[in-house]
């Protein structure tokens, strides 16, 4: 048979590499990336190179509708008009007996933005509750908030042609060479053609992004305040201050000045636990006029002080006067394909499309008029965020949980947490690609979708491109693209009118059109333009070229047009160590598995590399808890414990651990990190602090 060719966006990261499957009888026999194609040219991560195995067979595949009529039993096939209408029926009497706000959604950064639009209109709309959540929470809540404080609006300012044009890079709370390869293949390439160019990572251990770097600091886990605010201080005392730009494009500057003039340098650098002769040499780097790009991700929002750390990040690049121009600014990454088009569409629990929220009474009455629903409909409250979502469900408040795209049931902190919510829950529903996960194993019903290249839709990456996926492929069975899902839902709850979508062209009409006049307007992205090429927010006409580049005109988006310095304050995070637990942990990705492994782990060659959990462990550390290499430990907290492989390394600091999150219960019962770590939150970007919690080595009980 004649083989077909499709491309659609990798699954894995925010990066949005577009890869080419070769198709032969509905399955991928190669793998490829277009050299003269955006974002990526031709580069692939081992993890996106692997997709043809994914596809070799539908092993693990959630491919018809399940009913589970009673717990502990396992779920029934059903119709999708059978599932449909259960949903529904249920959903319907759940809030008719317990109130609005009994129901939540839980979604994810992998859906496209057509499905994220639709369960967004259809819970804030017309089911009238705010209890819209995603994973995103866990990932890049803190990033939102802090580009709002400083910018007036989330999303970057940079986008990856910056790489090209950089002096400087600081990596902070990223390791961009595991968990964004492509990125930093592109930063290795940067230096290698301009010698004079200098990577600096920050970051606890010696990554393999550190390993690649100048200057590697290994600061002290949650000091990210303190050690930037060092560096400001510093370079304040020598004049490195863009006096104009500060004076003409910011406000607050005078309040920042003070404020990091009233820090001790010797607490600062306490506070950071490194050499000085870090902070000097990284002063010497930034001391002559340079143009100064930093990556950013979990490991600074992953914090109760997130947002400080993002806020103390952005007043640097204001002060040096390095946003808007190529080659500089502060460039957040996002960890999954959509993230960013999430975030567009409004599908955290204050949020609506166009980066709107429901606390502005203009907002809301906008979207009230445009999705033709009665005003007061949608609340001014903002819903509940991913951890206090679970808790209300393990008290009784929320009745029903819909996940969708994700497995809570292994990645939320405290983990028994959100498994005591989905097993108290009266309606669980699970909509997935592939069973069984962990989550599913609570589900009452369980929905297939179409996955990778088995639908089209529209993502967009970290430097806000917005690209359209093909379909290439057959979904096994009765699978679903989730939009389709979520309208058929919609339509069955009796919004047949407000819900007349019947191609995912349609849904994206209503959604851009929704962004016109907003920071990341979308008018100009027609179905068509789309269909031929990958364009760049803002874009606000058909014939827009994109926006590379943000605040090249030093406009932005607060009151006053300028941008705002704050006086972040460092804070050590929540969980502290102590006799009982005297070791501290932090958790992560590696480079061959993603997020649960519910992909990942059915490739051979991925498993391969790290094929069980694992846990790093200082040298003195082992020698002080008689662990030997290779051998099983339980790292210990205060909410539970996990169960992980040693792995003795200098590349970790003395006192603290690091292991992966990605295993969950179906691999082995006490294998998931999660049962450890804190679900305590930022109090204004809400997200938990899954970098750092107290353990103890256990090695007797094993």
């Amino acid at each position: 048979m004649e083989n077909s060719t499709g491309k659609a966006v990798c699954p894995y990261c925010g990066v949005g590499c577009v890869i080419r499957a070769t198709v032969q009888d509905n399955k991928v026999m190669r793998i490829s990336a277009d050299d003269d194609v955006a974002p990526n040219y031709g580069m692939l991560c081992p993890k996106g190179a692997h997709l043809k195995q994914v596809f070799q067979n539908h092993d693990g595949r959630l491919a018809y509708p399940m009913i589970r009529d009673r717990r502990g039993e396992p779920p029934r096939q059903v119709s999708w008009d059978e599932a449909i209408a259960f949903t529904a029926n249920r959903l319907h009497e759940i809030q008719l007996a317990h109130g609005k706000d009994s129901i939540a959604l839980y979604g994810s950064g992998q859906l496209d933005t057509e499905a994220s639009y639709v369960f967004n209109k259809l819970f804030k709309g017309f089911l009238r509750t705010n209890n819209v959540d995603t994973n995103s929470r866990l990932c890049m809540s803190s990033a939102v908030v802090g580009y709002m404080q400083s910018f007036g609006s989330d999303g970057p300012p940079t986008c990856y042609d910056d790489i090209q044009h950089a002096d400087v890079f600081l990596i902070i709370g990223a390791n961009m060479a595991v968990n964004h390869p492509v990125l930093f293949q592109m930063i290795r390439k940067r230096r290698a053609t301009e010698p004079n160019t200098r990577i600096i990572t920050v970051d606890p251990r010696r990554s393999k992004t550190a390993e690649h770097s100048d200057i590697h600091v290994p600061l002290a886990p949650g000091s990210d305040v303190a050690f930037l605010q060092l560096i400001a201080k510093r370079l304040i005392a020598i004049g490195r201050v863009h006096r104009r730009f500060v004076r003409r494009n910011t406000e607050n500057f005078s309040a920042y000045e003070n404020h990091l003039d009233s820090l001790d340098e010797d607490e600062l650098l306490a506070a950071c636990d490194i050499h000085p002769a870090r902070i000097d040499e990284i002063v010497e780097y930034l001391s002559k006029p340079s143009r100064l790009l930093s990556f950013y991700c979990q490991g600074t929002n992953q914090s109760t002080s997130g947002v400080d750390k993002n806020v103390a990040l952005i007043n640097l690049h204001l002060q040096l006067g390095e946003v808007g121009i190529k080659g500089a600014g502060p460039f957040s990454l996002t960890g999954q394909p959509n993230a960013m088009g999430g975030r567009e569409v409004g599908y955290l629990s204050h949020q609506l499309p166009g980066y709107r929220v429901v606390t502005n009474d203009m907002h809301r009455a906008y979207l009230e008029g445009a999705w033709r629903v009665p005003p007061g409909s949608i609340d001014p409250k903002p819903g509940l965020t991913a951890v206090p979502m679970f808790e209300a469900a393990a008290e009784g408040k929320v009745r029903a949980l819909w996940i969708a795209c994700t497995n809570p049931a292994v990645s939320m902190p405290d983990t028994k947490v959100s498994q005591a919510g989905l097993r108290r829950a009266d309606l669980v529903i699970v909509q997935d690609c592939y069973y069984p996960t962990e989550t599913s194993e609570y589900a009452d019903v369980i929905l297939p979708a179409a996955q990778w290249g088995e639908k089209q839709g529209t993502m967009t990456n970290s430097e806000r491109l917005v690209v359209r996926s093909e379909q290439f492929l057959t979904p096994p069975g009765e699978a679903k693209p989730d939009w389709w899902i979520f309208t058929q839902v919609a339509r069955a709850m009796g919004f047949k009118r407000n819900f007349d979508f019947y191609t995912h062209q349609e849904v994206w009409d209503e959604y851009r059109l929704l962004t016109a006049g907003t920071p990341c307007d979308q008018m100009g992205m027609t179905n068509e333009r789309l269909a031929k090429t990958s364009l760049r927010w803002p874009c606000p006409y058909p014939r827009h070229p994109g926006t590379p580049r943000r605040y090249t005109r030093r406009k932005f988006f607060t009151a006053s047009e300028k941008a705002q310095f704050h006086t972040p304050v460092y804070k050590p995070p929540d969980e502290d160590t102590d006799a009982e637990f005297p070791l501290g942990l932090t958790t992560g990705r590696v480079e061959s598995q993603w997020h649960t492994r519910t992909r990942t782990g059915k490739v051979p060659q991925l498993v391969r590399k790290d094929p069980e959990p694992f846990v790093e462990i200082h040298p003195d550390d082992a020698v002080e808890n008689d662990v030997q290499d290779g051998e099983w430990v339980y790292l210990v907290g205060r909410r539970g414990r996990c169960y992980a492989k040693a792995r003795v390394t200098e590349a970790i600091r003395r006192g603290l651990l690091f292991t992966p999150f990605h295993w969950g219960d179906l691999f082995h019962a006490e294998t998931n990190a999660n049962y450890v770590t804190n679900s305590a939150f930022d109090p204004v970007s809400k997200q938990p602090e899954l970098k750092f919690c107290a353990v103890r080595i256990e090695t007797d009980t094993v």
